[in-house]
């Protein structure tokens, strides 16, 4: 199976008082579809400047990024925008709801954007975000919905444009933990209902069960994957009891 993802030596530097410092330090990563992967590690690991790079919103010093087959470092800002808007989806911890939108409005906007609005579609928004439980807010505004809710319309408008990856940046960074595993366990089912790549960073360990591999790492470079469902488990359970 092609890789939807294919990060190759990929190097971050940045110069801070006369020092060199490799912010991502030699990283190769590969992603399948209906591949959901969690990048782990302590703050200042690299996994967040690794996650920008991915998303295309900072160039890497070093390396490649290839995209369904299209590298990003071929691309001008101009057309990096355009790609990004229309093969990658994001979730952020903030959500970034347009909060004079309704939960429906702002997953549409998604389609608006890339001129692909039309009834069909519309009625596509609209059964994914029954999917997430959220067919009686479609009218509500972000102001009138729980972190959880307004979470699972971040994701909806993540998904609705059929990506190739979608990138979630601490998606669970603002929600108690039943509506975590609720949030996290949706988006995992979604990725491999619709055969995407996924990729989460996280602190919150826990939320490892619901992944296909894990990836840390320490000081800008990979220090372990593990794709093992019997190990990835393990790992879970572990950070369960603390």
């Amino acid at each position: 199976m092609s890789a939807v993802l294919e990060a190759k030596s990929v190097i971050k530097t940045y110069e801070v008082e006369s020092t060199t410092i490799n912010a991502v330090d030699d990283v190769s990563l590969e992603i399948c579809p209906g591949e959901f992967v969690a990048l782990v590690g302590p703050s200042g690991s690299g996994k967040t400047t690794m996650l920008a790079m991915l998303a295309g919103l900072l160039e890497p010093t070093a390396g490649s990024i290839v995209i369904g087959g299209r590298e990003l470092g071929d691309m001008s800002e101009a057309q990096r925008t355009k790609f990004r808007r229309e093969k990658v989806g994001f979730t952020f911890q903030s959500n970034n709801l347009v909060p004079y939108l309704s939960v429906q409005e702002n997953v549409e906007l998604m389609l608006k954007l890339n001129q692909r609005f039309n009834r069909e579609s519309q009625k596509q928004a609209r059964d994914l975000l029954e999917r997430l439980g959220l067919g009686e807010r479609l009218k509500n505004l972000p102001s009138q919905l729980s972190g959880g809710q307004q979470q699972r319309v971040a994701i909806a408008r993540a998904l609705v444009h059929n990506p190739n990856i979608v990138l979630a940046d601490e998606p669970t960074a603002s929600l108690d933990t039943e509506r975590a595993f609720q949030v996290v366990e949706t988006f995992a089912d979604l990725i491999h209902a619709r055969n995407l790549a996924g990729i989460m960073v996280t602190h919150d360990l826990r939320m490892c069960q619901y992944v296909d591999k894990i990836v840390q790492m320490r000081d800008g470079k990979i220090a372990r994957i593990i794709n093992d469902t019997t190990q990835i488990s393990q790992f879970a359970n572990t950070h369960m009891l603390n």
